[in-house]
This record gives C-alpha cells, sequence and structure tokens, in this order.
C-alpha cells in the first residue's frame, strides 16, 4: 500500500474524531468544512512525520486540536460545542424530563469554557485516559487531573447557581 492509500485508509478510519473536533471549534457548516481540510491538510503534511511512539488516534487528536485552536485565534470567532451537544443530547435520549434538563444544563456550561477545557472535556466524553488526554493537549498527567478537577469543580458550581 502507498503513503497516499495508507493516508487516505487512517483518515477513513478515524474521521469521525475529525468531524468532531471541527464541530466544537466552528460556528457554522462552511467553517466546519474549512476546518475539516485544513486540519486534513496538517495531518498529509505531517504524516511522514508520524513515529508510531502513540497511537495514530492520538497523534491525529493532537494535529487536530493543534489545528483547529490555531484556526480559532486567526478567525477570533467564539466556538460552539456541537459534537459535545451531540453526544450529550444521545445520552439523555429515553430518560426523563429532568435528566433531559440537567444535559441541556451541562451543555450550557461547557459551552462558556475556554477553547482547552472544551477540548478536554471532549475527550473524558469520548473516555480517554488522563495519559492520553494528556499526549493529546500536551499537558502531563497530572496536570491533566487537575484541570479536569478544576473543570468538575466549576461545572459543579455553575450548575447549581442555575
Amino acid at each position: 500500500m502507498g503513503n497516499s492509500d495508507a493516508f487516505a485508509e487512517v483518515i477513513r478510519e478515524h474521521q469521525g474524531l475529525l468531524y468532531k473536533v471541527s464541530a466544537i471549534y466552528t460556528n457554522n457548516e462552511q467553517d466546519r468544512e474549512d476546518l475539516f481540510q485544513e486540519i486534513v491538510y496538517q495531518l498529509w503534511k505531517y504524516f511522514d512525520s508520524f513515529r508510531n511512539e502513540s497511537k495514530i488516534s492520538t497523534w491525529m487528536y493532537r494535529v487536530a486540536m493543534n489545528t483547529a485552536i490555531t484556526h480559532l485565534k486567526k478567525s477570533k470567532r467564539i466556538p460552539k460545542s456541537e459534537p459535545i451537544k451531540e453526544s450529550l443530547v444521545s445520552m439523555a435520549e429515553g430518560t426523563d424530563d429532568l435528566f433531559q434538563e440537567r444535559v441541556r444544563l451541562l451543555h450550557r456550561q461547557i459551552e462558556k469554557m475556554n477553547s482547552l477545557e472544551k477540548g478536554i472535556m471532549l475527550l473524558l466524553l469520548e473516555g480517554k485516559s488522563y495519559q492520553e488526554i494528556g499526549e493529546i493537549t500536551g499537558l502531563n498527567t497530572s496536570n491533566v487531573g487537575t484541570r479536569i478537577s478544576r473543570i468538575k469543580e466549576k461545572l459543579r458550581k455553575n450548575m447549581v447557581k442555575t
């Protein structure tokens, strides 16, 4: 399999994570498509430099999130947390109204977070370990734990206020 074939296969296998990262850092469909293409371009640009020191998905998350944050800084747009909303809403389907309202409230609180906090929450909701979150974000594992604790505390306080 050639390098371009291998790359295409990796993108096909992991396009869901690229869509999630693209959606969390954009406000509309056109921006999502633009960011998705930019992420794919950056992945292609650095594909030969991937050294298999981590899982391919970890490397892809890192490139995608760094590209998204750079894109966000360039465009100075406020990000929207649609993938988190979608995953939270799907979790709440078939449950009682009180639970669904709590999920909507949680989503509104996550929307107010900064880019790094949103990224950490996305990865946490995806079931990533602290170590994987650290590899993706460039934080050490204890720093990830500290940030997650602070995010959870912030969420608790804001959820009680509302």
